[in-house]
């Protein structure tokens, strides 16, 4: 077979520049995608018809406290999209939460360790905690549901036995840089709020930007054909899951500081299903190989948007579940749809 030069429409061969142009506009479609258009409207609309039914939804003591909540939520729902877009999940993250909450807290109370070292202390132990996982996985070449579900009732169990069936009292303010009083505030925005979206614009830049982000992509694509190219698979999907308990163990400070100087053993319950709502809703595709950390944080500050509506308009609280559900199975089916348009296109 002969290789030519690229063509343009005009018929002049393509410069080296312009063959590289053509090669980044395949590899990086538009910066932001029409599902992230329509969460962006659905969002807006929500926060309008909130904004009319309790006019103190646009206030401070209602803002500030929807965007502390979804902040971990997010920051996890970040570490979640890499590994979805690799072809994996992780149930496990809850879990993961308790345990590096109750140790920070048991850290806190216990020997008055301060902000930095609480920090480390909950980030390292849940980073060590994704590398148990991301080593089952990536190396024990078992399914990651069954792996991070098994792993989920460990961390849960050994949690649980830290908690010794009482709660953690008299935890002190150390936090409260992370929390939703004014310590925790600059210029009226929640220092969590910042801290996730600086994390999250990074995670977006490397995805989109650098070579290791492409691989990731690829291996949800076709994991074989990504080896075949000469991307270390292994390696890249137990680092997404290394990366994914990081972050949920600075999630997990995050928790602590939105609550009261008492943690009590449910914490973090159900935070697995917000963070996988968060990406579905927000448009990764959960076979793999397509996704986007913006459609995420989106999709986080649609379903904090929807639990708080829910409470400011007095309704019950499991209409929050069902709403969130019903989002869920639209994002679903109209993934299904874009799958089936280009395997007939």
């Amino acid at each position: 077979m002969s290789s030519s030069p690229l063509t343009p429409p005009g018929g002049a061969p393509a410069t080296p520049q312009a063959h590289t142009a053509a090669a980044r506009g395949r590899v990086l479609p538009f910066p932001i995608t029409g599902q992230e258009i329509v969460l962006i409207a659905v969002v807006a609309l929500l926060w309008v018809v909130l904004a009319v039914a309790t006019p103190a939804f646009l206030t401070g003591g209602s803002l500030v406290p929807l965007l502390v909540a979804m902040a971990p939520v997010a920051l996890i729902g970040i570490g979640m999209t890499v590994i979805i877009i690799t072809g994996g999940i992780d149930v496990s993250v809850a879990s993961i939460v308790l345990v590096c909450a109750v140790v920070v807290a048991k850290a806190m109370v216990n020997s008055g360790v301060g902000l930095v070292p609480a920090v480390l202390i909950s980030v390292v132990l849940g980073g060590l905690l994704g590398l148990i996982n991301g080593l089952l996985i990536a190396y024990g070449r078992v399914h990651a549901i069954i792996i991070t579900f098994g792993t989920a009732n460990l961390f849960k169990f050994l949690g649980l036995q830290l908690f010794g069936g009482t709660t953690v009292d008299n935890i002190p303010n150390t936090l409260d840089v992370f929390g939703r009083g004014a310590a925790g505030r600059t210029l009226g925005i929640p220092h969590s709020f910042l801290i996730m979206l600086v994390l999250a614009a990074l995670a977006w830049y490397y995805l989109r930007h650098t070579a290791g982000g492409r691989h990731l992509y690829a291996i949800g694509g076709d994991a074989d054909a990504a080896r075949l190219a000469g991307v270390k698979v292994q390696r890249r999907v137990m680092l997404a899951y290394v990366l994914t308990g990081l972050l949920t163990g600075l999630a997990a400070c995050f928790v602590i500081a939105q609550g009261t100087s008492t943690l009590a053993p449910n914490v973090g319950a159900g935070m697995e299903l917000a963070a996988i709502a968060a990406v579905v809703i927000g448009g990764t595709s959960i076979m793999g190989g397509r996704g986007s950390v913006l459609g995420t944080v989106l999709g986080a500050l649609l379903v904090q948007t929807v639990a708080s509506g829910v409470t400011q308009l007095g309704w019950r609280s499991q209409l929050s579940s069902l709403f969130i559900g019903i989002f869920i199975l639209i994002a679903v089916g109209a993934d299904l749809i874009r799958q089936r348009t280009r395997r007939t296109a």
